[in-house]
């Protein structure tokens, strides 16, 4: 009861906050599931924080609707003439920062460079490049270890912030967000982008006026965006209901048929460039959280094997996520680059077979662990999670769900504290050296950032690298299919499926799902 009544306190102040700050048609009042981890446009590479960010700061070039490659802040992109290994930029002319200053190459040097700095989450993205330089006022030249066919495609999710904002704030360095660090980036924003941050309350509001001296000539329909992280689902749809919001990002899989059918709602749905796997610490050293005290069951393939044949991924489709979702036996979406129908293809569950190779392996009786799960990141992602603990529970393998907010299950990873976890990955370069750099190659201080594993392999290592420098398509194309296939022979993710993204908007506004499921709401419109 007292849950209840807690519960029943939140949604009424909730409600009462909406509607205090609904504003006129102009405004979308957009709500899902968590918020930003920062506002500091280096620190986190995350899909909520650049859904956000991407509306206050800009990049050299972004992608459309349809996932392709279009001008932003540059105008033109081209390899140098006599020198393959540096990339030029010109710049759009008349880029103005929110607080009046002029967008130059000097700010994209500085940008670039802080992006590929050591607490930078986006470094991985800039691990080839040597220097940065400012030609003149309007041209950037990016100089890059060896020829790199793909460079230009890193850089969408790479903001440019103001050098002198930046020096005046004492925000030259990126937030050091791993260690619980501060600085005056992480609530403050001066971008070029075409909303102005004029409000902001962690984890409860943010509100984004529209900036009246962005360069596109077109103004956007929509004025003022507020966003509200509403964490339950429940609240979510109520308050989409009763008018309180305008879109929800984050539709429950349970409340779409419903939402079909709702007089004056629009659903929009889309395959989305983001797999959702299972990773594991696959090192010697024994995990935390097993009854195995003397080694690790998971350094042992066997063991991940195992795993995988005991998860249903078409039970998952069918019941946890009611058809939303695309099963699939590889961590890169269809999207991607080096993505392949076989790859693709996945095992189908056997449980008798399962349980021979964890006997095989020395564990008749199984084992216990925990699995680490974010509650409110990904579609249905808890959900996911415990119908994972059942899979397993039928092989004998005994696991505990922990469940957290995404803003605390995300350090877990990227701090190597999770023995045994669920996440999701999105591929905004659209090309496999993406995964590798982030997802398998050694963490060093140029990759791995997003390595829990330990895994560790210097001859899979030189390969994901030599992509970087590869010029020859066939032969790059061909250890990209070398990469996947040591990855999936070796077990090191147990993939699970593809997302859907499920939108419902008011049905006076037009919205597309790109891939990315990062809404470009200067680019909706509103009709009467």
């Amino acid at each position: 009861m007292i849950n209840a009544h807690i519960a029943g306190l939140a949604a009424a102040v909730l409600s009462f906050l909406l509607t205090t700050f609904a504003a006129d048609a102009a405004t979308i009042r957009w709500t899902r599931a968590s918020d930003a981890l920062t506002l500091d446009p280096h620190a986190q590479n995350d899909g909520v924080t650049h859904a956000l960010l991407n509306h206050i700061y800009e990049s050299l070039v972004w992608r459309d609707a349809q996932g392709a490659l279009t001008p932003r802040i540059a105008t033109e992109w081209k390899v140098k003439d006599g020198d393959q290994s540096t990339w030029v930029f010109t710049l759009r002319k008349g880029v103005k920062f929110h607080d009046g200053a002029d967008l130059t190459a000097e700010d994209v040097a500085f940008s670039l460079n802080r992006a590929r700095s050591d607490k930078s989450n986006l470094r991985q993205l800039h691990a080839d490049v040597v220097e940065v330089k400012a030609v003149d006022d309007l041209t950037v030249e990016v100089k890059l270890r060896a020829p790199n066919l793909i460079y230009p495609n890193n850089l969408t999710g790479t903001y440019i912030i103001d050098k002198g904002w930046a020096e005046k704030n004492n925000v030259v360095d990126v937030q050091d967000y791993a260690a619980g660090k501060d600085n005056y980036a992480v609530r403050n924003t001066n971008g070029s982008g075409p909303y102005v941050l004029k409000s902001r309350e962690v984890g409860v509001r943010t509100v984004l006026d529209a900036f009246d001296k962005h360069w596109e000539e077109a103004k956007p329909d929509v004025t003022q965006i507020v966003y509200t992280p509403i964490a339950d689902s429940a609240t979510r749809v109520a308050a989409l209901l009763s008018g309180e919001v305008d879109f929800v990002q984050d539709v429950p899989v349970q409340d779409i048929e419903r939402l079909k059918k709702t007089e004056g709602i629009k659903i929009t749905s889309g395959p989305e460039n983001r797999s959702i796997f299972l990773g594991y610490r696959v090192d010697e050293t024994p995990l935390a959280s097993s009854n195995i005290k003397d080694k690790n069951p998971l350094n042992d393939v066997r063991v991940r094997k195992a795993f995988d044949l005991a998860i249903d991924r078409d039970a998952l489709q069918k019941v946890v996520l009611r058809g939303n979702s695309i099963p699939t036996g590889v961590i890169v979406p269809p999207f991607v680059h080096g993505w392949s129908k076989e790859l693709d293809a996945y095992t189908k569950p056997d449980v008798a077979k399962a349980k021979a190779l964890l006997a095989e392996a020395g564990y008749p009786d199984g084992f216990t662990i925990t699995l680490d799960t974010p509650n409110n990141r990904y579609v249905n992602d808890e959900a996911i999670s415990q119908a994972v603990v059942g899979f397993l529970g039928r092989i004998g393998v005994k696991v505990t769900l922990a469940s957290r907010p995404f803003a605390q299950h995300s350090p877990l990873l990227t701090e190597r504290k999770s023995d045994f976890y669920l996440y999701g990955w999105g591929v905004p370069t659209f090309d496999s050296a993406y995964n590798f750099n982030d997802l398998i190659h050694t963490r060093t201080g140029r990759y791995g950032a997003y390595n829990p594993t330990y895994y560790s392999n210097a001859a899979v290592d030189a390969k994901i690298e030599s992509l970087g420098a590869e010029t020859d398509v066939a032969k790059r194309d061909a250890t990209i299919a070398e990469l996947w296939k040591q990855v999936k022979e070796e077990a090191i993710y147990l993939p699970l499926h593809n997302q859907i993204t499920t939108w419902a908007v008011r049905d006076n506004i037009d919205i597309e799902v790109p891939p990315d499921a990062s809404p470009k709401l200067g680019r909706v419109t509103i009709s009467e």
